[in-house]
């Protein structure tokens, strides 16, 4: 089970100082069988803020995402060197359960995929797969998670109908409330909203700003304008794995540090 740093401290308590900690790589590299696709990377993301992995197709952006709840041990030339940390524990340590990890640090992914269950079911299946039984306490759990997910409104007398019957923007929305609902810490998102049109997009950047109040979210994004309208952070990775610049967003699309990130940013590559 992933445990804090400290014994006495749980993972579940979020009385946290401003731009505290919460993931941490260091000296991180992912290779594919004999390919690198991370290199050394190191990296500081804070707790309930918006962090935004930017770059050219093919830079480690998703890899790096992948790498924090252990996706990658499902890929079997998948290997993992350097440390990450969750609240200072490095969750590549062989006592770490990585079923438990990721329901801390739950993940949407890029094309809405809800499961072919009713929308009452498509979000309490992680409630019933991590042994919550209690009728009541799934129906109030779900109810939750769907308004955090701001898609209560909209489904609140559908619950019975099939998730797939949704238009895509509310079910990339559900599988948001799929992943919400076991209550993590962090949110991945692997480009969440681009398989959506523009209103959608806007409603699903709109929910990331509202989520990021009581979770740490991490988002990979192609859209450039997308990361300056809904990050805290920015880390940019170029090719060959790279991660070349990390900090606060106004000031990576400001007033970046390398030359490289600001042709990048400005259009010159990529």
């Amino acid at each position: 089970m992933i445990q804090t740093a400290t014994e006495t401290e749980s993972c579940d308590n979020r009385s946290t100082r401003p731009d505290e900690t919460v993931l941490r790589a260091s000296d991180l590299n992912v290779y594919y069988g004999d390919d690198r696709a991370l290199r050394s990377i190191d990296m500081a993301i804070p707790e309930r803020k918006v962090t935004a992995l930017i770059g050219p197709s093919g830079c480690g952006k998703s890899t790096f995402l992948r790498s924090i709840n252990r996706m990658n041990d499902l890929i079997d030339v998948a290997r993992v060197e350097g440390e990450l940390y969750f609240h200072g524990k490095n969750v590549y340590d062989d006592d770490v359960d990585p079923v438990a990890l990721r329901r801390k640090i739950g993940m949407v992914f890029q094309k809405p995929n809800p499961f072919p269950k009713s929308i009452f079911d498509n979000v309490a299946y992680g409630l019933e797969v991590q042994g919550t039984t209690d009728d009541v306490d799934i129906d109030e759990r779900v109810e939750r998670a769907l308004k955090n997910a701001a898609l209560w409104n909209e489904v609140e007398d559908r619950l019975d109908e099939s998730g797939l019957e949704l238009s895509g923007g509310q079910q990339q929305r559900l599988c948001i409330a799929r992943a919400i609902a076991p209550d993590p810490e962090v949110i991945l998102m692997d480009e969440p909203a681009s398989a959506l049109d523009p209103v959608a997009t806007s409603k699903v950047e709109d929910l990331i700003e509202e989520l990021a109040e009581e979770y740490t979210v991490v988002i990979v994004t192609h859209n450039m304008q997308q990361a300056a309208r809904i990050s805290n952070k920015t880390a940019v990775f170029l090719t060959g794995g790279e991660l070349v610049e990390f900090g606060d967003t106004n000031e990576i699309f400001e007033n970046p540090d390398h030359d490289r990130v600001e042709d990048y940013i400005t259009g010159k590559f990529g």
